[in-house]
């Protein structure tokens, strides 16, 4: 019969703070992202009360004051419960169940790289990229057969187009991504 080997909860690598399997474990449930997107709107300290009524009315698609003392209840329970405490032990928010204060610690920034939000109508930015690319080689080649009138441009011009197509597309991306990201 052979050991059963237990696997750590945390895996040692180069940084301190939580490991990828607690990272995806907070980001698991959607009442912990909004959660997340909550305090990151909200500032310092936020009241557990507060959070939960904003979180009933995104659940139920409603206005704050729309929302009923039940569904309230319901979410306030979850969070006081369950939800809270787990992202208090992986350490991304501290929580003060005594006082009903909840409040981002420094380690959720290592969050927000896994909270960008890709639309239904957009392109994976790696297609985008592999489709750029693609066509610059395409380019390319028409220009080295001589291709009309591809093989009349100059290489310095084509240089500077696929580097200017590039930027470009980069500074679309960083603003595409930071107005995508969950706050």
């Amino acid at each position: 019969m052979t050991p059963q080997l237990k696997t750590p909860a945390r895996v040692p690598d180069d940084e301190e703070g939580p490991s990828r399997d607690e990272i995806f474990t907070a980001l698991s449930n959607r009442r912990r992202r909004n959660v997340i997107k909550y305090l990151k709107r909200a500032g310092d300290d936020a009241r557990v009360r507060d959070i939960a009524e904003q979180l009933a009315a995104w659940e139920n698609d409603l206005e704050i004051p729309e929302v009923t003392y039940k569904q309230r209840k319901r979410v306030y329970t979850a969070l006081h419960q369950s939800h809270l405490p787990k992202l208090a032990a992986s350490g991304f928010i501290e929580y003060e169940s005594d006082r009903g204060l909840v409040s981002l610690t420094d380690e959720s920034r290592q969050l927000e790289v896994y909270l960008e939000i890709v639309s239904d109508n957009e392109i994976l930015w790696s297609e985008y990229y592999v489709g750029l690319a693609v066509v610059c080689g395409l380019l390319a080649a028409a220009a080295w057969v001589g291709t009309v009138p591809f093989g009349s441009v100059s290489g310095y011009a084509y240089a500077l187009l696929f580097a200017l197509l590039f930027g470009v597309s980069g500074l679309i991306h960083r603003t595409i991504t930071r107005r995508n990201r969950v706050e």
